[in-house]
This record gives structure tokens, C-alpha cells and sequence, in this order.
């Protein structure tokens, strides 16, 4: 689908609390083509990611009634495919860590350039466009992954897997055998190669054994490669 296309196509909901922000990015949203839903409270916000057919969540941290964090946690149980970035003034590495554990695709620190703002949407879009291409069902182990429909299943039993952690599995079992290193996965699953750091990958990586291996300590699947990444052996 040509560029111009998806951006008439995608629809974005803002949940801000700042009007001045909030007002500064429909505008811009729109004049790039998308069409745009806001919200300026958390309850408010909440409803409309789980009744709107947005394409993408633009999503304050900080907000009245209900926090960044609390909807970021209701929307990825309801629609994990759905692409999250987190809007924040605050850049400490906790606050990144913490939302991008529950399941936000790309975290932006205010006050933030447009144009890399438009940039990273743009990649998510595309990425959330290109899921299913690929890999749509596997099996290793004793584990049953259908990534169609976010469903992981161990020894028959289902495991809650975030959207992240199941791109991250995609990427790994679609390059199978292959050593890859950590900043081709923040490039690839998370869209660039600067924030998240690698050690996000890293504990991204230790959750997945948590839930998947056998014996996390002693990993079968999901292995270590020394001074480079990880690798995915079936």
C-alpha cells in the first residue's frame, strides 16, 4: 500500500492531558493525512482505545483519572496488536523500562521534535501493517505459538505473552539458527537502533525464558550468543 495511502487510511487516538499539546499534534496528524481522535482523560481515553477503530494510541503518562500505564495495561489485554507509544516528560530509564514492559511499542520524551515523532508513527504503521506475513503459527518444544491471534500455549496451558514479546519470538524464529545481535532487534522488533537500550532486550529476553523454557537458567531455545545477541534454536 503506497505511503500517502495508509497515512489517509490510519486513524490515531491522542490521549493528552496538555491542550496545547494535544492541539499541536491533531494538527500536525492531520496535515500528514491521518485522521485523529483525542481524549483528554484517562476513563475518557480508555473508552475510546477499547470502542474507536484507531490504527495507533498516542499516549500521555501522566494523566487525570486514570494513569498512561493503567490504560497502556487494559488496551493490551483487549487488543495487543494495537501499536502504543507513550508521551512522557519524564526520561528516567524506569519510566521506560516500566512502560515499555507493559507493552508500549515506542516511548517519546517531551518535548519532541514533529518530524521524528512522524517518523517512528509511520514505522509502527508500517510494522502493524506487515504482521501476519510472515510467521503466522509455530511450534516448538512444548510450546504452540499462534501469533495471528496473540494465543501462546505451554504443555496445552495458555502463557500471556505482551504484543512486544511476541514480535520479538516472530523476529528470532523467522531468522531460526541465525546469531542476532541485540541493536538488529531494538532496529527491527522496536523500530530504531538508539532507545530502548539493549539491556531492554536483554530483559525482555530473560521474561521469555521465564515463560517459555523448561529450565530458564539452562535454555534449550532461546540462547545466548556472547558479544553478540541471541539465537532462536527450534
Amino acid at each position: 500500500m503506497p505511503e500517502g495511502k495508509r497515512a489517509e487510511m490510519a486513524t490515531i487516538l491522542v490521549i493528552e492531558d496538555d491542550l496545547k499539546i494535544l492541539r499541536g499534534l491533531e494538527m500536525n496528524l492531520k496535515f500528514e493525512g491521518y485522521t485523529v481522535l483525542t481524549a483528554t482523560e484517562g476513563h475518557e481515553g480508555l473508552k475510546k482505545a477499547m470502542e474507536e477503530p484507531a490504527d495507533l494510541l498516542l499516549l500521555d503518562l501522566m494523566l487525570p483519572g486514570l494513569s498512561g500505564y493503567d490504560i497502556c495495561r487494559k488496551v493490551r489485554e483487549r487488543k495487543p496488536g494495537l501499536p502504543i507509544v507513550m508521551l512522557t516528560a519524564r526520561g528516567e530509564e524506569i519510566d521506560k523500562v516500566a512502560g515499555l514492559d507493559l507493552g508500549a511499542d515506542d516511548y517519546v520524551i517531551k518535548p519532541f521534535g514533529v518530524s521524528e515523532l512522524m517518523a517512528r508513527i509511520r514505522a509502527l504503521l508500517r510494522r502493524s501493517e506487515a504482521k501476519g506475513k510472515g510467521v503466522e503459527r509455530y511450534s516448538f518444544g512444548n510450546v504452540t505459538l499462534d501469533f495471528k491471534k496473540y494465543q501462546a500455549d505451554v504443555e496445552g496451558k495458555g502463557v500471556e505473552l505482551s504484543a512486544r514479546e511476541f514480535d520479538l519470538l516472530r523476529y528470532l524464529i523467522e531468522h531460526a539458527g541465525e546469531a542476532v545481535h541485540r541493536s538488529d532487534l531494538l532496529d527491527k522488533v522496536w523500530g530504531y537502533d538508539v532507545t530502548p537500550t539493549t539491556r531492554t532486550v536483554d530483559s525482555f529476553v530473560l521474561d521469555l525464558r521465564k515463560k517459555l523454557e523448561a529450565d530458564p537458567s539452562h535454555p534449550e531455545h532461546i540462547l545466548s550468543v556472547r558479544g553478540v545477541g541471541y539465537k532462536f534454536v527450534p
